[in-house]
Parts: structure tokens; sequence; C-alpha cells
């Protein structure tokens, strides 16, 4: 009689869980000593403009100020010039490096972007702090990684748990630091990836709470849930956070080039725009400083009027896009829910002044536009919605912030809009990728009628590494692809490729194509 076989006991998902936890643990003493030195320099920031605004008017003060401002824009532009992937966001460059489009030095990006942050933030430029600390959070990682000598596949779940370990200690929200890796850096929901990830967040956020308590980031809360047959007021905020968010995504996309014909100055150095203006901004509006969570719980006190209310729109919007677009690294996720809340603040406002809203629910749409505005710019709903929920402190609101959350991201994409982080990692990837051809050529592909590439997405192809997609001609318009582009009949592709690579690359595309038939035969 045959012996039964004894299963092997896979300790695959427990390894990776207690990496994800180690990662996570490291992750979060650096990611709170990064957030605790940035709260202690916005709080001297905010003591420092206190003073000169009470004080007599003495010269050498402002004289050091500015002094101080011009010293610390010149050295963050030593670090940016010495390691570039430190500015902005960091962001898209992590979703870079899990797509294999970019690699980075983990030690450099380590230490670089978390001076490089404190001293872009803590001066309180309009920066929000979580891009920085997933960067780093994934950094951890990679080192992590180095250290043990993984490569591959597991390097690339370790940098993710550093991901969502990072977000977890920005703003306490494992949940959604998880989510936000797998909906937009990752894009990619299975098993393994999530269970390292969340295991870093869990570690990440453990170490956070130990740090700041347990109160809520953006703690703020409302009397009365708003009522269904008020929800109409969630379809019309909706329809215009999504308009201002894609009218944030133009404009931000658009700045670096706007800095480089307006300035002239070298792209590192361009952070001094904003170091000196920053100057008028803490003189007039001390309360205003920062990424903006100060504003967003000051709400909860008291919500000023409405021109009020526009006027710090106006500022913090232009700001924000002077502060990023300059190349400082700092994130756009805080400034994001700051701009949703003040915008869900003036429409409360505006319909309670027209008898259409009680003021007991200006609260509840200033809550929601958080979301709202992320989930249209970040076209990352699902993150949004939770992010908010954990931020916060409340999970009755669930049903709300789902509705406006799915309005305005319907709105950007009617309108074209890309998610924000992949369109900045295409502005990032796409020169390095030109620059590297040594005879740059055009391929152009026609999408005939019934193609197996009609309705596919451009996220969706599995296109040649020597071609990259640069545009879709749709009659007599030329449309700029994203991800969530879809081919239709009719249209034109256009690779940008090397000469010496055109023909092999025609062939691949073909092959492709005919690959996708038989796929569609068969089902």
């Amino acid at each position: 009689m045959a012996r039964p076989v004894k299963e092997k006991f896979d300790v695959t998902r427990l390894r990776f869980v207690l990496l994800g936890l180690l990662v996570g643990l490291m992750s979060g003493t650096v990611v709170s000593a990064f957030r605790y030195c940035i709260e202690v320099g916005l709080r001297y920031s905010r003591l420092v403009y206190g003073h000169l605004r009470i004080a007599p008017f003495v010269w050498w003060q402002w004289a050091l100020l500015i002094g101080v401002n011009l010293g610390l824009a010149l050295i963050v532009a030593w670090l940016l010039k010495k390691e570039t992937y430190i500015s902005g966001s960091g962001i898209p460059q992590v979703e870079g490096q899990l797509a294999g489009e970019l690699e980075m030095h983990w030690w450099s990006i380590l230490w670089r972007k978390f001076v490089g942050g404190v001293l872009a933030l803590g001066p309180g430029l309009f920066l929000g702090r979580e891009g920085p600390s997933i960067q780093l959070g994934a950094s951890v990682g990679q080192g992590l990684a180095a250290g043990f000598k993984l490569s591959g596949t597991d390097r690339r779940l370790l940098i993710a748990s550093g991901s969502a370990a990072g977000l977890a200690a920005a703003f306490n929200a494992p949940i959604a630091g998880t989510l936000f890796v797998l909906e937009e850096v990752y894009h990619n929901f299975s098993p393994l990836v999530w269970l390292t990830a969340l295991a870093g967040a869990i570690g990440s956020d453990f170490v956070s709470l130990n740090v700041f308590g347990l109160v809520p980031v953006l703690h703020l809360s409302y009397s009365r849930s708003l009522p269904v047959s008020s929800y109409w007021h969630l379809i019309l905020l909706g329809i215009l956070l999504g308009l201002f968010g894609y009218l944030y995504q133009r404009i931000l996309l658009v700045m670096p080039r706007w800095y480089r014909n307006l300035t002239h100055l070298p792209r590192p150095l361009q952070g001094i725009v904003p170091f000196l203006l920053v100057i008028l901004v803490g003189y007039f509006a001390p309360n205003l400083l920062g990424g903006g969570n100060g504003l967003i719980v000051g709400f909860g006190q008291y919500v000023p009027s409405l021109l009020v209310l526009i006027a710090i729109f106006v500022v913090r919007f232009v700001f924000s896009m002077i502060s990023y677009g300059s190349g400082l690294p700092g994130g756009i996720f805080l400034p994001i829910l700051s701009l949703g809340a003040v915008i869900g603040a003036i429409y409360g406002v505006f319909m309670n002044q027209l008898g259409l809203l009680p003021h007991v629910y200006i609260m509840n749409l200033i809550i929601f536009s958080m979301a709202g505005y992320f989930a249209g710019i970040g076209k990352a709903p699902f993150t949004a919605i939770l992010l908010v929920t954990e931020m916060v402190g409340n999970l009755t609101h669930l049903m709300p912030l789902a509705v406006l959350s799915l309005t305005a991201y319907l709105v950007v994409d009617l309108l074209g809009g890309a998610p924000i982080y992949e369109a900045l990692l295409e502005q990032m990837t796409m020169p390095k990728t030109v620059q590297q051809l040594h005879q740059p050529d055009r391929l152009e592909i026609p999408v005939f009628f019934g193609s197996p590439l009609n309705g596919k997405m451009v996220r969706d192809m599995p296109w040649p590494k020597e071609a990259l997609l640069i545009g879709i001609r749709r009659g007599e318009q030329e449309v700029i692809p994203h991800g969530d582009s879809l081919i239709r009949e009719g249209d034109t592709l256009v690779l940008l490729t090397d000469a010496t690579q055109r023909a092999r690359v025609k062939r691949r595309i073909d092959a492709l194509s005919a690959a996708l038939g038989k796929t569609h035969q068969n089902s």
C-alpha cells in the first residue's frame, strides 16, 4: 500500500510578511523622523513670520531671512544636481522603478530626499510630505532587498512594501497606503503583493502611532449625515471638482516648460523662485504655509466667508503650482487634499447663501471634496475614499464619498485627463528614451477595421521596449497617449524608435496583433 504524499509546508507568504514588517518598521522610523523635522521647521517658520508682523521694521532681520532662504535653495539645488531623481513627489520615480523603466541607487535617494525634503517643506512651501515619504520607504525597501541579496520580483515586493509603509507613516493610514500601492503604483493585486504591502504599512503605522499618537491626521467631524434628498449637491460638486482637477493636471504638467521659458535658470536652481516668494506668503498669511493639513483641520473650528475662501483657493492653487513646478523635493498629495477641502467649503458656503444647503452640512462637503478632488486628479478613487476615511477617522460617510469621487473621476476621464503620477512619469522617461536613440525615426501603425487592437487600452498592450508610443492620430487630431487611452478603429499609432530597430518593431507589433486576434477567436 502506497504511503500518502506528505504536503510540503510553504513558508513563502510568511517569509514576505515578516520581510514586509521589517521594511515597515524601518520605513516608519525614517518617515516619522522626516515628518517630525518638517513639523518643527514649519513651527519655527511661522514664529519667525509672526515676529516680523508685530515687530518694527529692522532691515537686517529681513536680509537675514532672505539670505537663509536663498541658502536653503542653493543647498537643495546642489542635492538635485547630484541626484536628479529626488526631484518632485517621488511617486512617479517609484512607479517607474517598479515598472522597470528607471533604476536608482537607494542610499543616494534616501539621504538626499530626506535632507532636501526637510529643507523644502520646513520653510512652508506648498508641498506635501506624502510623496517623499513614499520614496523614502521605497528606498528603505530597496536597501533591505540589497542587504538580503534579493532580485527580480522579490526585490520589487520589498520596494512596494516600503512605498505602502511610507504613505502609512505620513498619514497614519495603513489601509489607504496599501491600496494606493496596488491601485496607483504597482498596478498589481496579487496576494503576495498586497500581503507584503499590508505588512509594511502595519509595521510603519505602528511606529508612527507611537510617535504622533492615535488622533487622526485630519480629525474632522460633522453632526449630521447628508440626507439622500441632498445628494444632487454631490453631483454638482463632483462636476466642479472634476473641472478644477483637469485644470490642475494641465497646468502642473506644463509648469516645467513655463519655468524654463520664464526664468532661464538651470533646472536645479529654479527652486529659488518659490523660496523667495514664500516670504510674502508667510508674512501676509502665515497660517497658509505648508502642505495644508493645518488649514483643513482649521475648518473644524471656523469656516471663513466666501470671498476669503476664494482668495485662499487662488493663493494655494497658484503657489502650489509654483512650488511643485520648480522641481523641489515635495509632493502634491496633501496640497490636492487641501485644495479639495477649500473647493468644498466654497461650494457649501455659496449654496448656503442661496438658501439651498443648511449650514450644518458644509463640513460634510469639505470632507467629501478632499476625496473627490484627489480621485479626479490621481484617478485612484478607491485610495481617495479610504485615505480620507482613515485620515478623518469616520466610517459613516462612505456612500457620499463614493458618489462624489466617482463623479469627479468621470469628469476628468471624459475630458481626457490621465492619472497624474503616470503622466509625470512619462515626462521623466520620454526625454531619456529619446536621448538614447542614435537615429530617431517615427513608425506609423494604422488600426484597420476589425483590427484586434481596437478597443484595447494603451496600458494593457505589451509595447516593444525598443519603441515609445508618442501619439495617436485620430482624424485630423493628434491625441497624446496615456495609460487610459483607448485605441480605436481608424487610428494611426505613432511610435518613436531607432532607425535600425524600425523593421524589428514593426514585426513585433504585427505579431502582437496576430496573437491578440487568435486569442479573441478562441474566446
